[in-house]
């Protein structure tokens, strides 16, 4: 309970302070997606698991064109696309949704800032596990049937914007591993163990590692 507590005020003093320092790249990011693409400057995407598995809609700036995340579940041209999606732990190394500048933003993670509003609302925490979409959620657990106890340990925590398997590899860690990580957090979280992630982040930042 006091770990909840200690939380929730890094949370809410964290994100104010972090949401007025990365507001000026935040600014100029969503000036620069409604001039380079067509479309809202938010990712126009479905509502994420949250704590609980509780759905929240998750706040991020729009790196790919109007209404892919649907087109590539739906079309029968992306077909093939979904397929490869789905085997690479839904993450595409060559995405032909994701807009030039899209491909920007997503390598440092900028894509990502708006989070913080979802961190202030209490949907989100600054540091905690990746906020999956229900059908990803759904679809791993099909293809590794061991994480079913993990997930549910995972889903007693708030998702992140960033955490323990985000500043480890990001996307060349598989579902299985990045799970067992997140379930590590759930299950070890502490107000020490936060700290020492968000130490990681910047580097995880500005190395693009495994960014995709």
């Amino acid at each position: 309970m006091w770990y909840e507590i200690q939380k929730r005020i890094i949370d809410l003093v964290g994100g104010i302070i972090l949401l007025v320092i990365f507001s000026p790249i935040m600014l100029i990011t969503a000036i620069a997606i409604k001039l380079t693409s067509e479309g809202p400057v938010f990712a126009d995407i479905p509502k994420r698991v949250g704590k609980n598995g509780k759905l929240f809609r998750l706040y991020k700036f729009r790196s790919m064109f109007i209404n892919a995340h649907s087109l590539i579940r739906t079309d029968p041209r992306f077909k093939k696309l979904y397929q490869e999606y789905k085997k690479s732990s839904y993450k595409l190394y060559k995405d032909p949704r994701v807009t030039k500048f899209g491909k920007y933003i997503r390598k440092y993670s900028i894509d990502e800032t708006p989070q913080f509003i979802n961190v202030l609302k209490g949907e989100m925490s600054i540091v905690g596990p990746r906020a999956y979409f229900p059908d990803e959620l759904e679809h791993q657990q099909k293809k590794y049937i061991k994480t079913k106890p993990l997930v549910r340990e995972m889903l007693t925590v708030k998702p992140g914007i960033t955490g323990y398997w985000q500043v480890t590899g990001r996307s060349e860690v598989n579902f299985d591993k990045r799970i067992e990580m997140d379930s590590y957090y759930a299950r070890k979280r502490s107000i020490f163990l936060d700290i020492l992630i968000l130490l990681k982040t910047p580097w995880a930042m500005i190395s693009a590692k495994g960014a995709v």
